[in-house]
């Protein structure tokens, strides 16, 4: 094929095409964008949707941000892993959800039907958001493939707030998982808090606040989290607030004291063993961003998520 455009005109699945950065069709690590499911193991997907943040708006334009950098890591080998992810792994880019965004009373059942589609041909998500909302009906669609999963959240909120049925609210979606039983708080745990918790809520889960991990080992972190996660199903949900500001200003509700991207890089590629069904990076801003550094932080998370796929896979350097 001759090079150009290889998100549409790309016909093997596998492998890495370079282009110029700065041109061409985008896809999500100019992967081919389809919609057809046949032969691949992971589906890159985005939820524009923000309709429940409680700050600052914007985050539907985080999936089409993090696209755009994405092109600029499209080169092969990532470092430190030294294999590409794409020689052990078929990922194709499913495109955004389509809703309307004047019912908002139907947005969980769309999400959840969305991510249902692509487990239901045996085929894994990483979901580009997106509000922190959307995590909340993808685990519904989880929880039916898989039963109550293991949950690794990174995050400067613990999203624990009070909740009912009627609120769609990008702070209590994880109070009504736990209701409804997506989760099991047993193998829970939360990194990189520094927001006030009401222990009340979210009651036997593990929080390892931003002060831990500043203070601890990026090794010893993951060692936590995998001694927590155990062996079963699990999914990882990276708010993208968990970064300090001065790393990811490009977010609804930023909270100084942060991760840096470093150390959630470092401890993201030390969670390999866990079993991890599906994962997003939510809460990217490109209205508040500067430089395209927190899209482009995300998109670095999002990459690091698909090594451990393909090192669960067998990728190895």
């Amino acid at each position: 094929m001759s090079r150009g455009d290889a998100a549409f005109r790309r016909k093997n699945l596998m492998g890495t095409v370079i282009e110029n950065t700065f041109s061409g069709a985008l896809s999500f690590m100019r992967r081919k964008y389809t919609r057809e499911l046949e032969g691949v193991d992971l589906a890159v997907t985005g939820i524009p949707f923000d309709q429940a943040v409680s700050n600052r708006p914007g985050a539907r334009f985080g999936p089409e941000a993090v696209r755009r950098v994405s092109a600029h890591h499209a080169w092969g080998p990532i470092w430190p892993w030294y294999f590409d992810p794409f020689d052990t792994l078929a990922v194709t880019d499913y495109g955004d959800l389509q809703y309307d965004y004047g019912h908002l009373e139907n947005i969980t059942d769309d999400i959840t039907q969305h991510i249902s589609t692509i487990l239901d041909a045996d085929v894994s998500t990483l979901t580009i958001g997106g509000d922190h909302f959307i995590t909340y009906p993808i685990l519904r669609a989880y929880h039916q493939k898989y039963g109550p999963l293991g949950l690794v959240h990174f995050d400067a909120h613990r999203d624990f707030e009070d909740d009912n049925d009627d609120r769609i609210d990008h702070g209590t979606m994880f109070t009504r998982a736990m209701k409804d039983g997506l989760i099991d708080p047993a193998r829970t745990i939360q990194v990189g808090i520094r927001t006030y918790f009401n222990g009340e809520r979210g009651e036997g889960v593990q929080i390892i606040g931003a002060d831990e991990v500043h203070k601890t080992s990026a090794e010893d972190i993951a060692i936590q989290i995998r001694t927590r996660v155990g062996n079963g199903s699990a999914y990882l949900t990276f708010d993208i607030d968990c970064l300090d500001p001065t790393f990811a200003p490009g977010t609804g509700t930023p909270v100084p004291g942060g991760l840096s991207t470093y150390q959630a890089l470092a401890i993201i590629r030390e969670l390999k063993g866990i079993d991890f069904a599906g994962m997003d990076v939510v809460e990217v801003s490109p209205p508040y961003d500067h430089s395209e550094v927190t899209s482009n932080a995300a998109a670095m998370i999002a990459i690091e998520m698909l090594c451990l796929k393909a090192w669960a896979k067998g990728a190895r350097p």
